[in-house]
């Protein structure tokens, strides 16, 4: 289970703003690191979302040392992190939100398994929003352990 993801974005406080209406949860700034955000959605999981500025990268820290927060002055706006969140929003209000922040809002069908919403934060960080009807869609596909296998040993065909 993934209780928490961080991800970094040009304007944190404008982008935890609006994942917190989308999830329907509070926004708070994150104290481990200043000009960072962290939106807490209050649900059954504990989700929460950090939000922290575009160019943050964590690095192990020596011996008994926690992470370090550095700044990187050239960091690219995209990435393959992404997160797939379950949420109570409908499609609609999903569209709604992204169309008023002008970000990309698209419903997508994964391999005829599950559709998700692809939510474009800042048009460069993917976030797969789940609603209800999808995330039963989800469930029920991961839940079956032999369809997961089949698709699994379908996809192992095209590793070269």
């Amino acid at each position: 289970m993934i209780h928490h993801i961080s991800i970094s974005a040009q304007n944190p406080q404008h982008v935890a703003t609006v994942l917190a209406e989308v999830v329907k949860g509070q926004v708070a700034p994150f104290p481990p690191h200043p000009g960072s955000y962290i939106v807490v959605a209050f649900d059954e999981h504990g989700t929460a979302i950090e939000i922290l500025p575009l160019g943050c990268e964590l690095l192990p820290g020596t011996e008994l040392d926690s992470v370090h927060f550095v700044h990187n002055p050239h960091p690219s706006r995209f990435t393959a992190t992404h997160a797939a969140i379950s949420v109570s929003t409908s499609q609609a209000e999903i569209e709604q939100i992204g169309s008023r922040e002008q970000w990309r809002v698209v419903r997508c069908n994964r391999d005829s398994l599950f559709d998700v919403m692809e939510f474009w934060v800042e048009n460069s960080l993917m976030i797969e929003f789940l609603t209800p009807e999808m995330a039963r869609q989800y469930l029920a596909f991961t839940q079956q352990h032999d369809a997961v296998e089949s698709f699994l040993a379908q996809s192992a065909g095209t590793i070269s």
